[in-house]
């Protein structure tokens, strides 16, 4: 089908300038704080909801259901989504096959103004997305207001990152031909984006998929399909034709495995924990009876992240920068730092430091924009106390240690902190996805870097020096996909820190970075003679 043959209901856009990141919101001001407590009020008012799979634009019910909680109240239900099973993989592949057919020849200019329409709408209901992070997962007003900043970064950054990969060309013109490099789609992918940032990673995942022409079958996460399903009413509403974007919350052992071991799924876009992205990229890896191509994973999975505190750092600065590292959205981050490696001349001090710090970390409920507020769900708090439990026998509880009851029987743990993990230790080795954090002795900066680099991840680390020698050395030996220098190391931004990291953390797909967008489309060369 020529391409002048496809039309679209979507608005044209155009970027507005070179890319900048979302500004934070100052909840400090009061008609940022007002404008948030309205939002929670009327986001409030629409819990509860029953949400359809979508299916080619068609709307299904399913017999079985799936709730969405609020982590902090659990008997408030946020959304009833249907349950997609193995017999709705066929439909949504057929689907989303039917929709490529055209979507593949949409101009990129109209695929990049979707996103650009969808970042204005997101940008206008900002503080109704934050409600929406708040109810579902937990997060207190400052970390929903990052997740949908980020969320508007993405879609403005790979609106803008489709247009000069349209544009690209070749190295050289050879002599008397015309050559070019065009980057076409894929084909069908499947997006699994995780819960822990329910609507930047989904909505980025999605994003890159479908601005350089595939469909998608989304499945998002169990505890935060609410998010999801909100983001394709967005796009809807944006102009999105029917089957680009399927929506299909579902089973991850049933509806997920039956997309991944598809024959017609080209590639999967997952982000969660290593042994579910080993799995899948070992289903992937399997070819099926009809599979004409070498399916394609893109994973981001776990991480074991440190912060080293050298002799010579800025003892304030390090300080908040783990705790923030390590505590913030109560640890569920694979980027938090859950292991301190301290320099032994500082050890004592800086354990001192920590433990008057982290009293300053209140826990609460996350609507009254309390420091830290719940873990995901019930699972979760048992496993992390479970981590707790061992590292009582491992080190020496510092501080927290507890779940905390509340009259909503919400899942809280408080911030916990163990000294004189070692280096080898399960605290020190395994991924809790909580706020616990391990504290290492080292007796010099070698030792730190070794110990930096012992686990089987390699997603983010810092380091707090004012050594510039040290500085150098860690950006050679310091082997992590994500590197920072005397600041925390969570809080990548769209643009300047492209995400991904090494060994086990994922195949460093660097997200919001340049090359993003290499990973949904291959490469057609064409040459033609001329005269």
């Amino acid at each position: 089908m020529a391409t002048a043959q496809i039309a679209t209901n979507i608005r044209p856009r155009s970027p507005q300038g070179e890319f900048r990141n979302e500004p934070f919101t100052d909840f400090s001001k009061h008609e940022h704080a007002h404008a948030m407590r309205e939002a929670l009020t009327r986001v409030g008012d629409r819990l509860g909801h029953e949400y359809d799979l979508i299916l080619g634009g068609e709307r299904l019910r399913t017999k079985e259901k799936i709730s969405s909680i609020n982590p902090a109240r659990p008997a408030q239900v946020v959304g009833v989504h249907q349950k997609a099973g193995a017999e709705h993989a066929e439909q949504a592949m057929q689907a989303a096959l039917k929709a490529y057919e055209t979507w593949q020849y949409v101009p990129v200019a109209e695929r990049a103004s979707l996103l650009l329409e969808a970042s204005a709408l997101i940008r206008e209901r900002k503080f109704d997305f934050c409600a929406w992070l708040v109810f579902e997962v937990g997060k207190n007003w400052a970390e929903a207001d990052a997740d949908v900043a980020e969320t508007i970064d993405f879609l403005e950054f790979y609106a803008r990152e489709a247009l000069r990969l349209d544009a690209a060309t070749t190295p050289i013109q050879y002599p008397g031909e015309k050559n070019e490099l065009l980057y076409i789609p894929l084909g069908v992918g499947a997006v699994i984006p995780p819960w822990n940032f329910p609507f930047a990673i989904m909505a980025g995942m999605t994003a890159a998929a479908i601005v350089t022409g595939n469909t998608v079958v989304l499945k998002p996460s169990s505890d935060s399909p609410t998010i999801a399903a909100q983001f394709v009413e967005v796009l809807e509403e944006a102009g999105i034709p029917a089957g680009v974007v399927n929506f299909c919350p579902g089973s991850g052992a049933t509806f997920g495995n039956a997309i991944v071991e598809h024959p017609k799924t080209r590639f999967i876009a997952f982000t969660g924990s290593k042994e579910v992205g080993l799995d899948i990229h070992e289903r992937a890896a399997r070819t099926k009876p009809g599979q004409i191509w070498i399916k394609r994973t893109i994973l981001e999975m776990g991480g074991k992240d440190s912060i080293i505190v050298s002799a010579d750092c800025d003892l304030d600065q390090a300080v908040q920068g783990v705790l923030a590292s390590a505590f913030g959205f109560s640890g569920q981050k694979c980027s938090a730092c859950s292991r301190a490696i301290v320099d032994e001349s500082i050890y004592d001090v800086f354990l001192d430091r920590l433990r008057e710090g982290v009293e300053a970390w209140k826990v609460g409920d996350p609507s009254s924009n309390a420091k830290m507020g719940p873990v995901v769900n019930r699972g979760a708090m048992e496993s992390i106390l479970g981590y707790v439990e061992k590292g009582k026998k491992e080190g020496r509880l510092l501080a927290g240690g507890n779940a905390i009851e509340t009259p909503e029987k919400g899942y809280y743990v408080e911030p916990t902190i163990f000294a004189d993990i070692p280096a080898k230790g399960v605290l020190a080795q395994e991924e809790i996805f909580g706020p616990v954090l391990a504290v290492i002795r080292v007796k010099n900066f070698d030792e730190a870097l070794e110990v930096a680099n012992n686990t089987e991840y390699g997603l983010t680390g810092a380091l707090y020096s004012t050594d510039r020698n040290k500085l150098a050395i860690a950006r050679q030996r310091f082997h992590v996909g994500n590197l920072y220098f005397n600041r925390k190391c969570t809080g990548a931004m769209v643009g300047a820190h492209p995400f991904g990291g090494f060994n086990m953390s994922g195949t460093d797909s660097k997200a919001g970075g340049p090359d993003y967008l290499y990973l949904f489309t291959q490469a057609k060369s064409v040459a033609e003679k001329l005269g």
